[in-house]
């Protein structure tokens, strides 16, 4: 197992584009109200869409998910939140990791759901995307025995996860 420094990778929003969208949209219906004279059931409808979705759109951006981050050294994985750790993983109890190396996207089985991670990308989708994906694939696999990774094509394939 080739070892290295300690390497750090943050937790990004996966829908880059859509709060901006969300906002935005609901800023062009609060627009809409005094530009087509909205009155009654639309103008509500419009005021409240053009309230709420931009607070929809900025309560996402400012999620506490985007402040974790995986952090990987020569003794085990963390995931840390504002110098909390919320999951620590030491390699010795890694009890599989299914790689796809097509994709750079692994599951890292830590025996329980609250001591695994989904490492996503193409094939193997997650609420979150991580910075430099390929670079903690690397280092996950540097880190695992051999015996203990299992290659697949996708981890999207029927399957792929399973025990």
């Amino acid at each position: 197992m080739a070892g290295g420094k300690r390497r750090s990778f943050r937790f990004r929003p996966r829908l880059r584009a859509f709060p901006w969208l969300v906002g935005a949209l609901g800023l062009a219906l609060l627009g809409a109200v005094p530009l087509f004279g909205l009155a009654g059931p639309s103008r509500a409808f419009a005021v409240a869409c053009g309230v709420i979705g931009p607070v929809l759109a900025w309560l996402y951006l400012r999620s506490p998910a985007w402040r974790l981050r995986v952090v990987v050294d020569d003794e085990a994985l963390a995931v840390l939140r504002d110098g909390d750790t919320r999951l620590r993983l030491p390699w010795a109890e890694v009890r599989r990791v299914i790689a796809s190396p097509a994709t750079r996207t692994c599951f890292v089985d830590g025996g329980a759901p609250t001591k695994s991670l989904l490492v996503p990308g193409p094939g193997a989708p997650g609420p979150y995307r991580i910075e430099d994906r390929e670079g903690l694939y690397a280092a996950i696999l540097a880190r695992v025995p051999a015996d203990r990774v299992t290659e697949v094509p996708s981890l999207d394939a029927p399957g792929a996860l399973a025990p």
